[in-house]
């Protein structure tokens, strides 16, 4: 897989601090949860928002993270460990609750990294994968003119063919619902739920409040329709046979 200079742009920018869009990500994985839903790990888990989440809930989590500068970091209060997402150093059928949270889509391997966290899921535990739609009208990675990386949300990437669209985004993926379905085709998963959500507009409630909560008002709404097809994200949730 092609590797640009830009850390971000490769490895995806973590979450530094908890907002409504965490929160909300979090209370829709809670009706989710396996019982018990402990032990739990977040693979890719960054500066590790969600394992601290997680705590709080009373749920002991765990962290994988590659960055050692974000390990580093993550590790002088919470239990996160260096490793690659292919290769994760636990036991098998180890964790209740496992999370993907954004990240897969930067994975060398995706479908390996997919096996690996499945490897480590308990049966009957949960698995949660939050991954770019490839129907949202903008890449929100940003893309590459050649060696020059420009960041933002660029629109109508996603609906490029396919060679096109890695030529300008060499460095993540985005994802149809069939392309997921295909990265778990095989494995000792079922799918429980596969939904489109919209995005928290975190950013723009900060400058702009009434307009964030216009924006959020009227695309949760459209999470209800068939318009949801065209939310940010994709949430899954699977469940270890």
């Amino acid at each position: 897989m092609f590797s640009p200079v830009n850390v971000d742009a490769l490895r995806g920018r973590p979450s530094y601090v908890w907002g409504f869009g965490q929160e909300r990500r979090f209370r829709l994985m809670l009706p989710y949860l396996s019982s018990p839903a402990a032990p739990m790990l977040d693979i890719g888990c960054g500066l590790g928002v969600y394992v601290r989440r997680f705590r709080q809930e009373g749920i002991a989590a765990y962290g994988a993270e590659l960055d050692e500068a974000r390990v580093r970091e993550a590790a002088r209060d919470l239990p996160v460990v260096q490793a690659r997402g292919e290769a994760l150093p636990y036991a098998s059928d180890s964790f209740g609750t496992v999370l993907l949270h954004e990240v897969i889509e930067h994975f060398d391997d995706d479908r390996a990294a997919l096996a690996e966290a499945a490897r480590v899921t308990r049966p009957g535990g949960r698995l949660f994968i939050f991954a770019p739609n490839r129907l949202y009208p903008f890449e929100t990675h940003g893309i590459y003119l050649g060696k020059r990386y420009i960041f933002g949300n660029i629109p109508l990437v996603g609906y490029l063919p396919d060679a096109w669209r890695r030529r300008l985004c060499p460095h993540v993926r985005a994802y149809t619902r069939a392309g997921l379905r295909r990265l778990w085709a095989g494995l000792p998963l079922r799918p429980v739920a596969h939904v489109q959500i919209y995005a928290a507009y975190d950013k723009m409630f900060r400058r702009w409040p009434a307009a964030a909560r216009l924006a959020r008002g009227v695309t949760y709404t459209l999470e209800h329709t068939p318009l949801r097809l065209f939310g940010l994200s994709h949430f899954v949730v699977l469940e270890k046979l």
